[in-house]
C-alpha cells in the first residue's frame, strides 16, 4: 500500500506530487499540510495532527484526527497512522525547507521510520532523499547528480562504484570530509559501507520552481 504524507514546509509543484497522489491508495496531510493540500486543490484523505497550524472548518471531508502527543511532532504522527493502516511504500512531500530545525527533525524521523517501511523518501522541489543500506545497488542516468551524507555524524568503511569521485574503504564524516556534488559515471551504481547512517541525494538535473 502506498501513502503520500504532505507536510508543511515548501510547497511541492503541483504536478510534482499529482503524479504520485494518483498512483496512491492514501493523501494524509500533516497538520499545516492540509493548508498546502487546499492552496494545491488536493483533497487529503486524513489529516493529523496537534491542529495547530491547521483550524477545521467543519466541512472537512478527510478523517480528522486530533493528536496532542507533545513527544512526536506531526511527521511522525503521520507515519504512525500510515503504518496502522498498513502502508508498505511512503513518500512525503513538504519536509524540507522554511525552518531549518524543523529540516533536520525530519530527516531524524527519517532514519527512525527508515526499518518501518520497505520505501521511504522524502521528495522536493530540489531532490529525493533516502536512507540506504549496505550493500546498495541501483541504475541511474548517467551525469545524475549524487551526494552522500553521514545522517548521524560518520559512516565507516564505505566504497563507492560508479561515481565520478569514487571512494574505497573510506571515511564520510561531518565537518571532515562529505559526499556532496558528486554525479555517475556509469549507470550502474554500487555502495557498501561497514557502520553508520547514510543518506543517499538525488539532485534534481536542473533546478524546479
Amino acid at each position: 500500500m502506498k501513502v503520500i504524507i504532505l507536510c508543511d514546509g515548501e510547497h511541492p509543484l503541483k504536478d510534482q506530487i499529482s503524479v504520485e497522489v494518483n498512483q496512491a491508495s492514501l493523501l494524509i496531510a500533516a497538520d499545516g499540510g492540509a493548508v498546502t493540500a487546499r492552496t494545491l486543490g488536493l483533497r487529503p484523505d486524513v489529516i493529523i495532527g496537534d491542529l495547530d497550524s491547521y483550524q477545521p472548518t467543519g466541512e472537512e471531508t478527510a478523517e480528522l484526527v486530533h493528536d496532542t502527543d507533545q513527544e512526536t511532532n506531526d511527521l511522525e504522527k503521520a507515519l504512525i497512522y500510515a503504518k496502522k493502516r498498513g502502508a508498505s511504500e511512503v513518500t512525503i512531500y513538504g519536509a524540507t525547507g522554511k525552518r531549518l530545525d524543523h529540516t533536520l527533525k525530519n530527516l531524524s524521523v527519517l532514519l527512525q521510520f527508515n526499518p518501518v517501511f520497505s520505501s521511504i523518501r522524502i521528495i522536493d522541489r530540489f531532490s529525493t532523499i533516502r536512507m540506504i543500506e549496505s550493500p546498495f545497488r541501483e541504475n541511474f542516468p548517467l551525469n545524475t547528480s549524487v551526494s552522500l551524507f553521514p545522517l548521524s555524524g560518520r559512516v565507516e568503511g564505505i566504497t563507492t562504484k560508479g561515481l565520478k569521485y569514487p571512494l574505497t574503504n573510506g571515511i564520510l564524516e561531518n565537518g571532515i570530509q562529505d559526499g556532496s556534488s558528486n554525479e555517475t559515471v556509469i549507470k550502474r551504481v554500487e555502495i557498501e559501507f561497514k557502520k553508520g547512517d547514510l543518506l543517499l541525494i538525488i539532485n534534481n538535473q536542473t533546478d524546479r520552481f
